[in-house]
Parts: C-alpha cells; structure tokens; sequence
C-alpha cells in the first residue's frame, strides 16, 4: 500500500501523538527554554554567502529557493536555540572550536549530548558523500562492475585515481569514495546510477525519508553547486543511520584497500586519510570534507566502554588547531557528558520508510529501506500499538454498521 506524502505525515503526527507519554519514544528531557527563535538565529534559512562563483546557477537557470524552515525543529525543543546548547550545570564545552555549529550524540541511543547551532544550516562539502554511497548500497550489488569514463577520471580533485576504460566494482569505489574522498568515484558511482541529476535526486529523496529538513545536495561529491546545505542536526541523523548499515561502516572503518591500477596497471595502496586513526583510542571512523564556501567539514565516531559517540563539525578552520584536534576534544566531552550522566538535550531518530505519488498519481517507492532502527520511535512495539489502535477503530466501525443493519426496517 502506499501513502500520498500528507497523507502519510499526518498519520505519523497521529500515531506520535497517540504514543506520547509511552516508552516506545525517545523523548527528550525536559529543559530550559530555548533563548531565542529559530527566524533570529544565524543561517537558519541558507548558508553564508559563498566566496566565489561555485554556486551560480547555469545560465538561464535560477537558484534553488531555500527549503522551508520546519515550524518545531527535529530533535526537540533546544535544537532550535543558537550559539551552545548544553545540559544544565555541565561544563563548559572544550576552547578552541571554530566550528560554526558542531553536534555531539550518543550513536547508539540517539541522544544529543550537547550542541552549537544544531539547525543553522551550512554546506557540508564531501560528508555529502554519505548519502551518495547509501543510495549505491541499496540500489547497486557489491560486485556490479562500474568502467569508467573519460569525465570521471577528470573530475576536480580530491581524486583516487580513475583511469578511463578502467573496471571498478562496486565496493572498490565505495572504499575509496569514503577512505579517500574521491571525487572522481563519486562522478563514476553518480553516473551508475542513472546519471548526476538523477543521483543527487535520490540523495535528497532519502535526505527526506530521513527527516534531514535542513538538507540539500546539489552535486553528488559534495563540490559546493547552488542549493547546497545541511545541518549539524542533518548530518548527525544520516551518519547515525549510514553507522547502521554494515558496508557503510565497514568501508569508513577500513584503513587500507589495494585498489586497481586500470587496464594494464598494478594495484596502488588507497589509505583511509582521517587522521583520527593515528591519534585516538575507539576510533570508529568517520568522514573529512572541504571546499572554499563550506570551510572544513568533519564526522566522527569512536568507543569507549562499550559507548558509541559521534560528532559533527560544520564550518571549522584550521586554527589555531586542526579540525581533527577539535573533534577529538569535542569526542572527550562527549563522553565525559554521557560518563556522569548529563541529561541529553535533543534526540536523533529517523523516520519510518514511505512511498510517494508521482505527477500521475501512481505510487512510486522512493527508497527501499530496511526496518527502522532499534531506537527509532516508530519501532516494533510503537507499530504493534498502531496495530491495536487501527483494529479497534475498524471493530468500532463494524460495531457500527451491524447495530445499523440490525435497526433498518424490512
């Protein structure tokens, strides 16, 4: 059965309402209000001006206009506040974060354990990637084989290496598009999948599914092109949901692919080129970006005691430390935070899978994904209350109906 989109928004609306109160959602602890609304805080709306001509339109194209911003914020009520949003009494977040808005959650609950800017909304640069490669690990088998092409070797880089002609599986370019960053695997995995219009296409199909309000992809690697955008918030939920999938996590864990040379040429070593490997205990791995209008990018994960922490850096520079040192003091805080107990101030969770009605008004299956995730609100026991309740609206309706044909006369 699918579900016209409203239709179905409004069911979920229903259904979270009815379980409110019940233990099958995570719901958010209760706080301090949020000091100011989500119209006064920077970039709510669109991301910085850009420094340069990247995101101009193609001539007699308009740009993009700007997603809507959601009346409540996804993740809860403090997720709409600017500037640091912390529990009470905590300390106070690590110096030296240039980070124009950062999250830290817990991967495995979904709590967010503290934020910067959670909702502004800044370009990410290739942590965009993450949505490209799990598009390609639903729609494309492991072992599909990708030859290459002329405009895929000459993408701008960051490139792995593609030579033209050169046959490439599957899980060799999701490797290296997430070890390396490659832009020429992206280009070559966008074209595979029907093309890049129709790839970035089905980024943001999924970036909905999600509930990734504050995102748009433009290009499939993450080179800044007009409408492009994210959040803390956003990127923390698809990289929470990427950790969920095994090949997903398997390929940003992987420290080293030999990868193929092309038609007659060796295998060449691809490093994993996250310098959180060398440098800090539990690393889990996670995903670097950059462009000139996005600025640094950067996810992470690592573990400790059997915790799971993420964190999500948007719009960070390089002094006076390296990106990668400030998500490693961002990782120490957070789980200094979840250690002693801090009530977290939001959540992460995504949303049930749905189908959406094309122009036709035929349904069409936008993403085939699994069952929801194990903290997700929507999960088996919040189904298995829908049940319940739709049964007895239909026994009521029998009930109904019986009583009607008892009284008709003959």
């Amino acid at each position: 059965m699918r579900i016209a989109t409203p239709i179905r928004t409004l069911f979920a609306l229903f259904v979270t309402a009815l379980l409110a109160g019940t233990s099958v959602l995570v719901a958010t602890p209760p706080a301090e209000a949020a000091t100011e609304s989500p119209t006064e805080c920077p970039n709510r709306t669109l991301p910085p001006p850009p420094v340069d001509k990247s995101e101009e339109p193609p001539p007699g194209e308009q740009s993009p206009t700007p997603l809507p911003v959601p009346e409540t914020p996804a993740g809860g009520e403090r997720m709409a506040e600017c500037g640091i949003v912390r529990p009470a009494d905590s300390p106070e977040p690590p110096e030296d974060i240039t980070a124009a808005a950062w999250l830290v959650q817990d991967l495995d609950t979904g709590y967010v354990l503290a934020a910067k800017n959670p909702h502004g909304r800044y370009r990410p640069a290739s942590l965009i990637k993450t949505l490209l490669a799990l598009v390609v690990l639903e729609e494309l088998p492991p072992d599909h084989v990708v030859v290459a092409t002329k405009e895929d070797a000459n993408q701008e880089c960051t490139c792995v290496g593609l030579v033209e002609g050169g046959e490439y599986t599957v899980d060799q370019l999701i490797h290296a598009l997430l070890m390396h960053s490659g832009n020429d695997v992206a280009h070559a995995l966008a074209t595979a999948l029907g093309g890049v219009d129709a790839a970035v296409e089905k980024m943001n199909a999924l970036a909905e599914w999600l509930g990734a309000a504050d995102t748009r992809a433009a290009t499939p690697s993450g080179l800044d092109g007009p409408g492009m955008m994210t959040s803390a918030y956003d990127m923390s939920l698809i990289f929470r949901y990427a950790m969920q999938q095994p090949a997903y996590a398997e390929a940003v864990g992987t420290k080293h692919i030999d990868f193929p040379g092309g038609p007659g040429e060796p295998d060449f070593p691809v490093y994993n080129d996250n310098p959180l490997w060398a440098s800090y205990e539990g690393f889990l791995g996670g995903k670097t970006g950059f462009t000139d209008d996005a600025r640094h990018t950067y996810v992470g994960a690592a573990e400790r005691d059997g915790r799971r922490i993420a964190v999500v850096l948007l719009q960070a520079e390089q002094q006076p430390i390296r990106v990668a040192e400030q998500a490693q003091r961002l990782l120490d805080y957070g789980f200094g935070l979840a250690a002693v107990g801090k009530e977290p101030v939001g959540t992460v969770t995504t949303a049930p899978p749905f189908s959406s009605v094309d122009e036709d008004g035929e349904g069409t299956d936008v993403i085939d994904v699994a069952t929801t995730s194990p903290n997700d609100p929507f999960g088996t026991t919040g189904w298995i209350v829908t049940l319940i309740v739709t049964v007895l609206v239909l026994t009521g309706l029998l009930v109904g109906h019986r009583k009607g044909l008892l009284r008709r006369p003959d």
